[in-house]
């Protein structure tokens, strides 16, 4: 490198672009006695706080965390000065990111000290005891592509300073949901789960999964899964709430082969089913998630694709529109349920009326990027495919420098490939849309931003769900390259385990090489099990990654 060449790179300086559009957030929390302030933890971006009530948010965490995906948040009703963050997120996609452990602020958020819990890697949950923030309980999933020894359930008594494991399954199960009744937090609730993924394959349930009882603050635990009213035999993921309102009330929302919301009054001993709901239970792995209203006994809210509301204890639901789809979390004022912070894949927001309308998710600087690319204009314009959303062109510049979200647009609704813009004519975008498009394996748009129009021009039209890759003509990947020849601007080139060619702008394609994959038949059956299938392309393997 010229002396030249690297003194030009040395001035160069970042600055952000943007878009303002809030990426996937799986942790929310609020401060029980300011109104205006709530917190949210980024799956790959740290956490951030409000205390306008969502009208700007700020990153609090850069600096201290050396990892970045915030799996859970608690913040502590008797010192709200208190805030606990568990590191690593406990939906284990593909793309996964894993934590650090434990982190904890002392001032609200300004400063940050590691507290352990290293090798935890994905938190499901944090409880703060109601009365002493020096009492905190973590559930811990571990490793989610191996077995690990750090997981079940943690509880610390000197604020994490030291830590003890109070309930442990096996080095394949890990606790996701933990909660308490805060009128008497000697009763915990604790769901184990046996899960693990590797990039072929997710699997969900086993015999180590379960649902767990302490009446002591932890220190024994009871093996309430099979109580009586609740389902017998194999189970996966449980998501689990206790009523603050009523004493002995919990709810568990239970994945199984005959699935369904279970309701018990006496503390977990007996159980009843109240519904199975479909609507409830989509991709249980994702989601199960319970949250009991901190007024009324009677009111539960469950989050999954939408944001579902029960007034009459768990018989009947309506949805609650959010501004986001895929549902995560949920944090309601232990003292006013008209207030709390709701997190989905778009972001995080406020509502002050129980959910009839939310704050914004277009001011959070959280959105997560599968590929980037720009065109050939001047000014020339940044592309980008973003996690849960669409794909999305910013500008480089304006004229007065500041980049709106009106500068900014979406060209395809693409949500996870590659993007490719036309060497010549920059209003051409192509972008994979696998996993947010009908057409099966390769689904591929063109876009014209003249017109607005998208036009599907898949390499290979063929449903994939359902279905193993083995059983397919061809295999891609949730992330399939397509680039443009950098030699012949109207020669198009995509993959999925051979390379196709375009060369009439996608209107047609031939594969121009055999099978470039190992093309393992072990790795090429269809994901999920031993209860849930989920087979929604993100695991076909033996694929091409990348093309030049």
């Amino acid at each position: 490198m010229s002396t030249l060449t690297e003194s030009l790179l040395n001035a160069m300086t970042w600055r952000c672009i943007g878009p303002p559009r809030g990426g996937r957030v799986v942790a929310v929390a609020g401060d029980p006695r300011n109104p205006a302030t709530f917190y949210f933890g980024a799956v790959a971006g740290g956490v951030w706080k409000t205390t306008d009530a969502g009208v700007t948010w700020h990153n609090v965490s850069d600096g201290f965390f050396k990892t970045s995906s915030v799996g859970a948040l608690a913040v502590s009703d008797s010192d709200p000065n208190v805030i606990y963050a568990g590191m690593g997120e406990s939906t284990i996609r593909l793309d996964v990111s894993y934590g650090d452990g434990v982190y904890k602020s002392v001032d609200g958020g300004q400063s940050w000290q590691h507290m352990g819990l290293a090798d935890t890697r994905h938190i499901g949950k944090v409880r703060i005891h109601p009365k002493n923030p020096d009492i905190v309980y973590v559930a811990a999933l571990g490793h989610a592509f191996g077995p690990n020894e750090m997981r079940g359930v943690y509880r610390s008594k000197d604020g994490g300073k030291h830590w003890e494991r109070v309930l442990y399954k096996s080095d394949k199960a890990g606790a996701v949901d933990l909660t308490f009744d805060p009128h008497n937090p000697d009763i915990l609730y604790a769901s184990i789960w046996e899960t693990y993924r590797n990039f072929w394959e997710l699997s969900s349930g086993g015999p180590d999964s379960g649902l767990w009882k302490s009446a002591d603050g932890g220190d024994t635990w009871t093996d309430i899964s099979e109580n009586p009213g609740l389902l017998k035999g194999l189970k996966g993921k449980i998501g689990v709430a206790a009523s603050p309102v009523k004493a002995g009330r919990v709810w568990a929302l239970v994945e199984h082969a005959d699935g369904a919301l279970f309701r018990s009054e006496d503390f977990g001993a007996t159980w009843q089913k109240m519904t199975d709901k479909q609507d409830l239970r989509y991709r249980p792995w994702y989601y199960s998630h319970v949250f009991a209203d901190s007024q009324d006994a009677d009111t539960l809210y469950i989050l999954n694709l939408g944001m579902w509301k029960s007034t009459d204890g768990g018989k009947n639901f309506d949805e609650i529109p959010t501004p986001h789809g895929d549902n995560h979390d949920l944090w309601i004022d232990p003292h006013n349920n008209q207030r709390m912070i709701e997190g989905n894949d778009g972001g995080a927001c406020v509502s002050f009326n129980a959910g009839e309308t939310f704050s914004t998710i277009y001011n959070q600087l959280t959105g997560q990027f599968y590929n980037i690319t720009t065109d050939n204009q001047f000014p020339y314009r940044v592309y980008g495919t973003q996690q849960d959303n669409s794909s999305i062109s910013v500008p480089s510049n304006t004229n007065d420098g500041a980049i709106a979200w009106s500068d900014c647009y979406a060209a395809g609704t693409g949500e996870s490939g590659f993007i490719a813009v036309h060497p010549e004519d920059s209003n051409i975008v192509y972008v994979g849309a696998v996993g947010s498009s009908p057409g099966g394996g390769g689904a591929l748009q063109r876009y014209d931003h003249r017109t607005g129009h998208i036009q599907l021009v898949n390499v290979w039209p063929e449903v994939y769900n359902g279905i193993g890759p083995k059983n397919l003509k061809y295999r891609f990947p949730w992330t399939f390259p397509i680039t443009f020849s950098p030699h012949e601007p109207n020669l198009l080139y995509s993959t999925g385990n051979v390379v196709f060619r375009s060369q009439d702008e996608g209107m047609s394609w031939e594969p121009i090489s055999p099978d470039l994959t190992r093309n393992d038949p072990s790795k090429l059956g269809p994901s999920g099990g031993p209860i849930t299938k989920d087979t929604s392309g993100a695991e076909h393997y033996c694929t091409i990654a990348t093309f030049r």
